[in-house]
């Protein structure tokens, strides 16, 4: 890793996101974040830390007329192996907690739990959803597919916890890979715990898996590597697509839907988001004098 004194933390409008971080080191080997567009100028591994990040974000909220939420984990893991040692993203927040805003943290690391203390208070006293990224049942697979990170039973364990916090979760479904891990028995695994779990959305975008030039290479190179001569099936069936749905797309649909519809969890990608983002403003008692 290196050290960076960033200009600015928060992008958006009406909700903001960070990212104290930039890179990862999970090694997931469908990661859309290692494309070519995002305009890495150093190894994707060497991750660029943000040091001064909480002062930047103790500015940001100070000049903030409306609370709202702060999303944090969309491009870099806020919970990645560097965490451990400093402890950025406990102390951000620290602040949010401080400054009354709410937070929507997403991440593929049980580390989480470290900072389930802070989650809970900024529930509390705004509100905290947790997003995890969950995409094979079987931890064999899950080796292969996020060999740097803590397996799918590990993470259900997260939102069980969060659960038991009235700490509100989302799920996020993806990507789901054409021939590796698109099949009924995982899609119905996954979300039968999720239902346990409490899981209030489940967030797909049509049960597939995006490539950009970056990425690709680096996905296909892992094809190489663990999946023997699918590489090959991928290029005869999708060529250089952005969109690789799975064949098997639609009747996973349905099954999601239909495990959700019974379980009373959200599936609409945008009701799920406007979940995330909106913060309601505190119940303020009227005086009669």
């Amino acid at each position: 890793m290196h050290f960076v004194e960033a200009k600015g933390i928060l992008n958006g409008g009406g909700h903001y996101g960070m990212n104290i971080y930039r890179g990862c080191s999970h090694g997931c080997i469908y990661c859309d974040s290692r494309s070519n567009c995002y305009h890495f100028d150093h190894p994707f591994e060497d991750v660029e830390v943000k040091v001064n990040a909480p002062d930047l974000l103790e500015k940001a909220l100070k000049t903030k007329k409306h609370r709202c939420m702060i999303g944090t984990g969309s491009m870099s893991d806020p919970y990645m192996h560097c965490e451990e040692e400093l402890k950025l993203t406990r102390r951000c927040l620290e602040i949010i907690l401080n400054n009354g805003f709410g937070a929507a943290i997403q991440t593929k690391s049980d580390r989480i739990l470290r900072d389930i203390d802070l989650l809970d208070s900024i529930n509390r006293s705004a509100k905290c959803v947790v997003q995890i990224t969950l995409t094979t049942y079987n931890d064999e697979l899950c080796k292969i597919l996020e060999p740097n990170v803590c397996n799918t039973k590990k993470r259900i364990e997260v939102l069980e916890e969060m659960h038991e916090r009235n700490i509100p979760t989302i799920v996020w479904l993806t990507p789901i890979l054409p021939f590796i891990n698109d099949n009924e028995e995982n899609i119905s695994s996954i979300l039968n715990e999720c239902a346990r779990v409490g899981v209030k959305g489940i967030i797909d975008f049509g049960m597939g898996l995006t490539l950009r030039d970056g990425s690709r290479e680096y996905y296909y190179a892992a094809l190489d590597r663990f999946f023997p001569g699918l590489k090959e099936r991928y290029i005869k069936q999708y060529g250089n697509s952005y969109e690789l749905p799975s064949p098997r797309s639609a009747e996973l649909i349905r099954l999601m839907r239909k495990i959700c519809e019974k379980n009373d969890i959200m599936t609409n990608p945008e009701e799920c988001f406007r979940y995330m983002n909106d913060l309601p403003e505190p119940y303020e008692q009227i005086s009669l004098f």
